[in-house]
């Protein structure tokens, strides 16, 4: 039942990443692909019906996590109170960017909101790479499994880690990179004209970025944290995940070079899938390692709620899932298409 939970966890997290991904990747480029107020505003209405909803997936994310997991949910909320802050913050000032640039007719506001749209989707960015590279990396749990970590301390990987070290912010550069491409390629398939022209040319720069990136994140992960290829080596079937991280790569340059949009989205969205489900396969069944002593690392087994709630749980979480995903269905099927100038309210 553990495990279920775990790959529940997982799944809503990479749906999170996939989902809002290409709207954080979209005001990551906000400021340097949209020249115009037209092409700020096609940008912001591409995303607008849909961006607030995608954002569920990380509440109901982290309301699973709390239910299923509470000994992870309180040591990593503690441990990491400060980022999650910050986090929150940034969502505020995200939505206050998109949603109030339509309400005043200035040019001086518009600025502001569009500065605080791009800056505060890139720094998003910047903050889940960083806590994903935490995570993989380990943190210095405790006996009582809780712990702190100080935002650095020598900038290196060891027991007595700072939340910002070499391997966090190649973690951070790369989720930048990573999920910036992944926007670029859905405003490709949600508009036409300059701005459709000048985002391919982002792709152009960004893919051979992500590439590289790709293999060194790769390479270093394997370096800090040599045990997270072990299950690879016990479950040979685990192989077809770095297959299918390439196969998502080569898809985006080969579908975007054919002019096929929305395969090429698709590719970057197995990309990512594959990219998290690998992490998560080689973590398992591990969810938060120590970076001193593995045994007090927190587990699907020390961490869990009890069996007989994770059962009845998850009848509650499979009606809840079934109405989300009709609701999903639903509204992506009604603004499916190029986005015109006089859609929607955003912008």
């Amino acid at each position: 039942m553990e495990t279920i939970w775990f790959a529940l966890v997982a799944l809503m997290l990479t749906a999170y990443v996939v989902l809002d991904g290409f709207d954080l990747g979209a005001g990551a480029l906000h400021l340097i692909a949209a020249r115009t107020d037209e092409e700020r505003r096609k940008l912001l209405q591409s995303i607008g019906p849909v961006w607030d909803g995608n954002e569920v997936w990380l509440l109901a994310a982290g309301g699973t996590l709390f239910y299923a997991f509470p000994l992870l949910y309180a040591s990593s909320f503690s441990g990491f109170y400060l980022p999650l802050c910050i986090v929150l913050w940034l969502l505020v000032f995200r939505a206050i960017g998109i949603e109030f640039r339509a309400h005043l007719d200035n040019p001086v506001w518009r600025d502001f909101f569009d500065v605080l749209f791009s800056l505060a989707s890139l720094l998003l960015l910047v903050l889940f790479g960083a806590a994903l590279g935490n995570v993989i990396r380990g943190v210095p749990l405790g006996q009582d499994h809780y712990f702190f970590v100080p935002l650095w301390t020598d900038f290196l990987p060891g027991a007595q880690p700072g939340a910002l070290d070499w391997y966090t912010v190649l973690c951070a550069v790369m989720t930048v990179a990573a999920v910036s491409l992944h926007g670029a390629l859905y405003i490709i398939l949600k508009t036409a004209g300059a701005l459709n022209a000048r985002m391919r040319t982002v792709v152009k720069v960004l893919w051979p970025a992500v590439g590289v990136g790709t293999v060194a994140s790769l390479v270093a992960t394997v370096a800090v944290r040599p045990r997270v290829l072990d299950n690879y080596f016990t479950a040979p079937a685990g192989w077809i995940i770095p297959a299918l991280v390439a196969a998502g790569l080569l898809g985006v340059f080969h579908f975007t070079r054919k002019g096929q949009e929305r395969n090429a989205f698709l590719s970057s969205c197995l990309y990512l899938t594959a990219m998290l489900g690998g992490a998560a396969f080689g973590l398992y069944p591990v969810l938060l390692p120590a970076s001193g002593d593995p045994a007090l690392s927190l587990t699907i087994h020390n961490a869990a709620a009890g069996v007989s709630s994770l059962r009845i749980g998850l009848i509650w979480w499979s009606i809840g899932m079934a109405i989300a995903i009709g609701y999903f269905v639903l509204v992506y099927s009604m603004f499916r298409g190029k986005v015109e100038q006089h859609d929607g309210g955003h912008g």
